[in-house]
C-alpha cells in the first residue's frame, strides 16, 4: 500500500522506540508498504524536531537525509486548501500527487475528514498501517 505519514508519525517513530509508529516505519523498511514523502513534509518534521526536542543542526541534517532515503520523493504540483493547518495540506498534496491509498496520522483535524478523493485518512491501529 502507498502511504504518506503525518509529521506526528515521523516524530513518534524517531522518539518513541517500540511504539506503533515505529512498527509502521518497519512496514516501510520491510517493503510491506511504500512511503511517499515530499520536501515540505521533511521540512515540517525537522521544524518540529528542532522546536520541541531541541535537536542540533548536525542531527537534523542526518534526519533529513534518512527521511529522504526512506521513501519515494513526490513533488506536488497543486496546492490544496482543505485543512486550516498548512502543514496538513502539504501532507494531503503529497498523497494526492503520489496516488497514495492512505495518509497515516494522529492529527484529529485530518482524521475527521476520513477521506479525500481516493485517499483514506487513517490512524495507527492495532492492525497496523494496512488495517
Amino acid at each position: 500500500m502507498k502511504v504518506v505519514f503525518g509529521t506526528d508519525i515521523f516524530i513518534s517513530a524517531l522518539t518513541l522506540p517500540g511504539g506503533s509508529a515505529e512498527e509502521a516505519a518497519m512496514r516501510i523498511i520491510g517493503d510491506k508498504d511504500a512511503l511517499l514523502i515530499s520536501h515540505d513534509i521533511i521540512d515540517e518534521t525537522l521544524t518540529v524536531l528542532a522546536r520541541t526536542l531541541s535537536r542540533d543542526t548536525e542531527e537534523l541534517s542526518r534526519v533529513a537525509v534518512n527521511l529522504a532515503g526512506f521513501g519515494i520523493m513526490v513533488s506536488p504540483k497543486v496546492r490544496l486548501q482543505v485543512f486550516q493547518d498548512a502543514a496538513d495540506n502539504r501532507i494531503l498534496e503529497c498523497a494526492v500527487e503520489g496516488n497514495a491509498e492512505a495518509i497515516v496520522t494522529g492529527d484529529r483535524a485530518m482524521l475527521a475528514h476520513k477521506k479525500h478523493g481516493a485517499v483514506r485518512i487513517i490512524s495507527l491501529s492495532p492492525q497496523g498501517v494496512s488495517g
